[in-house]
């Protein structure tokens, strides 16, 4: 078993120290480990944001474990330079079409919610989000109209099979959990919205045990504060997807706390190739302070391990020992508490 871990930026190093403690405490048999530069801290090293040397390990692994790039001081850089080139271009380079955000509320944490307790407390809903596609992929520019104002343009599309292959991902995990999907989109008044739900009632028809639903975007963004327990498994586009599931992170209570994972059609020995990481930044402004959580790095460790390496128990222990802490009230600052980023992964550690 082949694992490239990728710190990259700011909190990045801090909070893949925590996960690679886990990861060693597990004593996993033939696991061999690699760790190379990504982000802001490549391109002062390497020159660019994504090394090829980097890609090179990303492609012979069997998951990667990327921490979080971006840097203030990069900001001026060409865009092709800029740290976020780093993911994009891996998920790009390795053909990571599937993002899989996970949101529960953990019990105990319901106080922590934006929502009230009794609704924070329903909320268990995985986002399926398509990540190489949409506005973020399409042509971009700026130009000149002919009476001199300055306009800036993104092209969206989606080609039926983009969207076929990621409701295929999403079908399959509602068989896996509650036996529902919402479809998310913006049909009423966007032309590739309305060709996503073609071909999502399309593919329905291999799923005659999964109830698919469809809600337009802004109705989906009001329901996940209104009622966020009558979703159960949510696929949308590259933006709304993006959109949402930082939505949903508020929703159970901190950024913090929830991991993700972006997978592609590669099957290794153990299981699907996937890239997993934090869906929070860089967070330079508290980096180097020993104040970031780091459960969401710990998460998106467990995630590795079930959807790549093929190791549920681990995954599930790793998981149990994340929820032990947190109902024992070991809180980073996100979350109200004074725990350091070594003291909870200390922490973590006692109960795994």
């Amino acid at each position: 078993m082949k694992i490239a871990l990728f710190p990259g930026d700011g909190i990045g190093p801090e909070i893949m120290e925590q996960a690679r403690r886990v990861l060693d405490a597990l004593n996993l048999p033939g696991l061999v480990v690699w760790e190379g530069d990504v982000g802001g801290a490549a391109y002062r090293r390497h020159g660019h944001p994504l090394p090829e040397e980097a890609l090179q390990m990303a492609r012979a692994a069997d998951g990667v474990l990327f921490g979080a790039v971006g840097d203030p001081d990069c900001d001026n850089l060409e865009r092709h330079l800029r740290p976020e080139q780093a993911i994009l271009g891996l998920r790009s380079h390795l053909g990571l079409f599937a993002n899989l955000r996970p949101a529960t509320t953990f019990a105990g944490l319901e106080g922590m919610s934006a929502l009230k307790p009794e609704i924070a407390r329903s909320i268990d809903v995985l986002i399926v989000r398509e990540l190489n596609g949409d506005v973020y992929f399409g042509e971009k520019a700026r130009r000149q109209l002919d009476d001199g104002r300055r306009q800036g343009y993104d092209f969206m599309s989606y080609a039926e099979d983009e969207v076929r292959r990621i409701a295929h991902v999403a079908f399959r995990a509602a068989q896996g959990r509650g036996g529902k999907l919402c479809s998310v989109d913006k049909a009423n008044v966007l032309e590739t919205s309305q060709l996503w739900r073609d071909v999502v009632v399309e593919t329905a028809a291999d799923y005659p045990d999964v109830e698919l639903s469809h809600m337009y975007v802004d109705n989906a963004a009001m329901q996940l504060v209104k009622d966020p327990g009558q979703f159960d498994v949510i696929v949308t586009g590259n933006l709304f997807g993006d959109i949402l599931s930082d939505q949903a992170s508020m929703c159970v209570g901190s950024i913090g706390l929830l991991a993700s994972a972006a997978l592609g059609e590669r099957q290794t020995e153990f299981g699907t190739f996937g890239l997993y990481e934090p869906i929070h930044g860089s967070a330079p402004d508290i980096a180097g302070e020993g104040k970031a959580n780091p459960m969401a790095m710990i998460l998106s460790l467990a995630m590795l391990l079930r959807h790549s390496l093929g190791r549920e128990a681990d995954a599930l222990r790793v998981e149990s020992a994340v929820a032990k802490a947190l109902e024992d009230g070991v809180l980073g600052g996100d979350l109200g508490g004074t725990a350091g980023t070594s003291a909870i992964g200390e922490a973590v550690l006692e109960r795994l």
